[in-house]
C-alpha cells in the first residue's frame, strides 16, 4: 500500500485537547431536567453515577479541554489510527469521487469505543472508584470498558443486550477476557431487569433496558459508578480526537472533505469524526455535507420525535431533548447491535434541528451488501454498524458517478466485524432478514413521552 493511499501521522501529532463544539454553537444545548422537578440539574444530581471530572467536561462550554498525558500514553497502542484512500472500491464503482475513510478497528476492543472507556476509567481510578457497571448492545463498548478497566485496576459489570448477548458470544468473550463480568439484559440481578422478565420471560432486551439496570446498580451502591459509550456530551468530546486526527491527515492528503459520513445509533462515533469538522464551519470555514445514516428498524433521527425522554426504559435517568422513539420502545433484534437505541445523543439532535446535518436510514440487507463489497474492495470487513456508514459513502460515489461530478467523500469505519462473522454467513446465505418494527408499538411509545411544559 503506498504512502499516497494510507496516510499516517506519527505520535507526535497526536491531539492534545478534546474539541468541545458546545463553544461554537449558534445556540445553547437545551437544558437537562431532573424528572421530578423538571427543574434543571446541577452537578450535584450526576454525582451518585459520575466522577466530577467527568461531570464538569458534561457541562463544559470551554473549546479546548486537555487530554490527560497518562490517557495519551494508552491512545499509542493504537494511535493515530489510520486515513485510507479507498481506491479499489472507487475503481469497483466506477465514481468520479475520491472516498477516504478513517479506520478505528485497529484498537484493542476493535472499534472506537475506547477513545472514551481509557478516559472514562482513568477519570474514576483518580476519584479512587473501584467498580463500573455499563451496558453495552453488540458488545463493543462493553468489551472497550473491560479492556479500559484492566488497566487501572477497577472492576467492570457489563448488561449486555439479550438478543446481542445470544447472537455475538465471542463479544461477551473477550470482555470475560479483559477481567468483566458480562450478564444477558434483563436481568434478575435488578429490579428494572426483574420487571420486564415478569411481563415477558423472553424479552429480547433493548439499550434502554439495560442502562436502567446498570444505572440502578450503580445508583445503589456506594463503591459503584456507572459508565456509557454514547450520547453523553462528555462520550461525545472523547471521541473528537478521531476528527482532529482526520483533518491533519486530509491536509497530508493535499484534500478536503465534501461529504462526511458516520453511522449513528446513539451518536458517539458519528460525532467523532464529525464535530471538529463542522466546528471549522460554524467558525467560519467552508460548509460540508454531513451525513447521519441510521438502521431503517430503529431510526430515530428519521422517525423519531424531537422531545423530553428518559434515556433509559425505567426512567431512572434525567429527561434530556433529543431525537427519540420513545423510551419503551424496542427495536427488533437486527445485528447492528450498537445502534438499536431508543434516542439519539442530545448534541446531535440538536444539530439535526439547527440544519447543520441530515439523516438518512437504510435495512441491514443493503448496508450487509455495502459491507461485502467493501471487504472484497479494500480487505476489510466492517462491523454491522460500520456498514451503515459504507451504504452512505457507496450511496454517494454512485451520485457522483451518475452527475458527472467528481467530489470527495470522507467516512467513519468505526470498527470491524471478525465477531460478527455469523450475520455475514446469514448474509451469504440469504437468511439475513430486514426487521421491522411495529408501528402500534412506536406510536404507544411516543405516546408515552413525559409531559413537560414548553
Amino acid at each position: 500500500m503506498t504512502q499516497q493511499t494510507k496516510f499516517l501521522l506519527d505520535e507526535g501529532r497526536m491531539p492534545t485537547h478534546w474539541y468541545n463544539i458546545a463553544a461554537d454553537l449558534p445556540q445553547p444545548l437545551p437544558a437537562v431536567l431532573h424528572p421530578g422537578t423538571l427543574q434543571p440539574i446541577g452537578p450535584a444530581d450526576l454525582e451518585p453515577l459520575f466522577p466530577m471530572e467527568l461531570i464538569l467536561q458534561e457541562v463544559s462550554t470551554q473549546r479546548e479541554i486537555p487530554i490527560p498525558e497518562p490517557v495519551r500514553e494508552v491512545f499509542k497502542l493504537w494511535r493515530p489510527s489510520p486515513l485510507i484512500r479507498a481506491r479499489r472500491l472507487e475503481k469497483m464503482l466506477g465514481t468520479p469521487a475520491k472516498i477516504y475513510y478513517k479506520y478505528e478497528g485497529v484498537s484493542p476492543a476493535g472499534s472506537h469505543k475506547p477513545n472514551t472507556a481509557v478516559p472514562q476509567a482513568w477519570y474514576n481510578a483518580q476519584a479512587g472508584v473501584k467498580k463500573l457497571t455499563t451496558e453495552t448492545g453488540a458488545g463493543q463498548w462493553g468489551s472497550s470498558l473491560a479492556f479500559a478497566g484492566s488497566l487501572f485496576g477497577i472492576d467492570v459489570q457489563v448488561f449486555q443486550v439479550r438478543v446481542s448477548y445470544d447472537q455475538k458470544p465471542y463479544r461477551r468473550a473477550l470482555m470475560e477476557t479483559y477481567g468483566a463480568r458480562c450478564v444477558a439484559s434483563p436481568s434478575n440481578l435488578t429490579n428494572s431487569g426483574r420487571a420486564i422478565l415478569a411481563r415477558d420471560p423472553d424479552h429480547p432486551g433493548s439499550l434502554g433496558i439495560a442502562i436502567s439496570e446498570a444505572v440502578e446498580v450503580a445508583a445503589t451502591h456506594d463503591d459503584t459508578k456507572y459508565a456509557l459509550g454514547s450520547v453523553l456530551n462528555h462520550v461525545l468530546l472523547h471521541q473528537t480526537i478521531v476528527g482532529q486526527e482526520a483533518i491533519a491527515q486530509m491536509e497530508m492528503a493535499g484534500d478536503d472533505p465534501d461529504v462526511i459520513i458516520g453511522c449513528t445509533g446513539g451518536g458517539s462515533n458519528f460525532s467523532g469524526i464529525v464535530l471538529p469538522f463542522l466546528g471549522m464551519q460554524l467558525r467560519g470555514g467552508r460548509r460540508r455535507r454531513i451525513v447521519a445514516v441510521e438502521p431503517a428498524a430503529c431510526p430515530s433521527l428519521t422517525r423519531g420525535k424531537y422531545a423530553y425522554d428518559f434515556g433509559d426504559t425505567a426512567h431512572l435517568t434525567p429527561l434530556t431533548k433529543m431525537h427519540t422513539l420513545g423510551s419503551t420502545f424496542t427495536p427488533p433484534g437486527f445485528h447492528a447491535g450498537g445502534l438499536r437505541y431508543h434516542g439519539m445523543a442530545p448534541l446531535v439532535s440538536h444539530l439535526k434541528e439547527l440544519g447543520l446535518i441530515e439523516a438518512t436510514a437504510y435495512q441491514q440487507n443493503a448496508c450487509f451488501e455495502a459491507g461485502v463489497m467493501f471487504a472484497r474492495a479494500e480487505g476489510i470487513v466492517p462491523a454491522p454498524e460500520a456498514n451503515h456508514a459504507v451504504k452512505g459513502a457507496i450511496v454517494e460515489a454512485l451520485r457522483c458517478k451518475a452527475e458527472d461530478r467528481p467530489q470527495t467523500i470522507l467516512f467513519n469505519l468505526c470498527g470491524h466485524g471478525h465477531f460478527d462473522m455469523t450475520a455475514y454467513s446469514n448474509y451469504t446465505a440469504g437468511k439475513l432478514l430486514d426487521q421491522q418494527y411495529d408501528e402500534a408499538e412506536l406510536a404507544m411509545a411516543l405516546s408515552g413521552l413525559p409531559s413537560v411544559p414548553a
